[in-house]
């Protein structure tokens, strides 16, 4: 684990929190694989500001596609008993921002590209290092349609989120979306005669509740998730500007994070029935009422059945045969889009560790993740 480790206390140290340019880091990651025989393909962000990077490394053929993030949650208003972009080790524990999500797996497929430089392999490694994860997945949504002419098909791909090491088959895909609620401003003092833009939103609100109340009882079920059904969220709103004036504008943002049977399709437009059913009934004191709906980013669920191939060939590499559905997002369903058989499997505890003060990787699940690229190594030198 020493190469590990090494390479964990140096990504740690970039500090790519997503608001953050992450091209030191690309360019360190670039640099490394290059030296040791990778090739490689950045993909800028569409600012320019940030890249992702594919890169591979063996013969022709399918292979296997390791996937991580670059970017990490903020820690801003967190209180971290350690510097949180500087690895720290107390207990069996390496503490630092990423550590969990997702920057041990990252270090540990860079230890990999270390053992596997000068080896001869039967079928090419392939990885895929993206950005803005954190922020809805819209780095990966934007390197995705590079994907093909850079890395081919592979056989099998696993994208190294935090599940303790088992084998996650399914997540629910997500929505994240905005409102824009529109009414008619005026004086407080005569409040009555306006339509405020705040009650336009609470009555969208309402009518969200009622058809989260829906799914509860009438959509689809799954009971291997915590929630077992599709969730409607309002995260966010912003409206007024004194108390005496009727707010003309309020602007909303919420979610919907879906089942694969509930298609999105289905769910935003059920969304769009509630927002009109909301402004219909402000529409007779003023016509020009509104509430525009825009998504603002999206990803695919991923729901893989417990008996196919790419489970068994990822459980053989994790040493478990434990198999998980996870509640959060990842950047599989992309990959899966493309028809490479892929699964969720890294480090570390989501619900225990990711995104808190004091983020922290146990060493025993660094080792277990190393052990697994070991088992790749062996998958692609001798064949599996």
């Amino acid at each position: 684990m020493t190469e590990t480790i090494a390479l964990l206390d140096r990504l740690v140290t970039f500090n790519t929190v997503s608001e953050n340019s992450n091209l030191h880091m690309v360019g360190f990651i670039e640099s490394y694989l290059s030296e040791r025989g990778f090739g490689t393909l950045r993909v800028a962000s569409p600012c320019g500001e940030k890249a992702g990077l594919f890169a591979w490394i063996g013969p022709e053929g399918e292979g296997i596609l390791l996937s991580a993030h670059s970017d990490v949650v903020p820690v801003i208003g967190q209180s971290w008993s350690h510097d949180p972009f500087r690895l720290t080790e107390a207990d069996g524990r390496l503490y630092g921002r990423g550590t969990t999500d997702m920057k041990g797996f990252l270090a540990s497929m860079l230890a990999l590209a270390d053992r596997v430089a000068g080896r001869r392999l039967r079928e090419p490694l392939k990885f895929a290092v993206s950005y803005d994860e954190e922020v809805g997945c819209g780095g990966i949504a934007n390197m995705i349609d590079a994907l093909p002419a850079a890395l081919g098909q592979p056989r099998a791909c696993i994208v190294g989120e935090p599940t303790s090491m088992k084998v996650a088959i399914g997540h629910k895909g997500k929505a994240a979306l905005r409102a824009a609620c529109r009414g008619q401003g005026g004086h407080s003092a005569l409040a009555p005669c306006f339509t405020n833009a705040i009650h336009l939103a609470a009555d969208f609100i309402g009518e969200l509740r009622s058809l989260q109340d829906w799914f509860v009882r009438h959509g689809a079920k799954d009971p291997d998730y915590r929630i077992p059904y599709s969730t409607i969220h309002v995260g966010r709103l912003t409206a007024g500007l004194a108390i005496n004036v009727v707010p003309e504008l309020a602007d909303m943002h919420f979610e919907f994070r879906h089942l694969p049977a509930d298609a999105p399709e289905s769910m935003m437009a059920r969304i769009l029935a509630a927002a009109e059913s909301a402004v219909s009934r402000h529409r007779s004191r003023y016509p020009d009422a509104a509430i525009k709906i825009t998504q603002e980013n999206s990803y695919p669920g991923i729901d893989v059945p417990a008996n196919a191939e790419v489970v068994r060939f990822a459980s053989s590499l994790s040493g478990t045969d434990a198999v998980t559905k996870v509640a959060f997002g990842t950047e599989a369903g992309f990959f899966e889009r493309l028809g490479i058989p892929t699964v969720v499997c890294g480090p570390g505890s989501m619900s225990d560790q990711g995104h808190r003060p004091d983020e922290f990787i146990s060493r025993a699940q660094l080792g277990a993740c190393d052990t697994m690229m070991d088992r790749i190594l062996s998958a692609l030198t001798y064949g599996l």
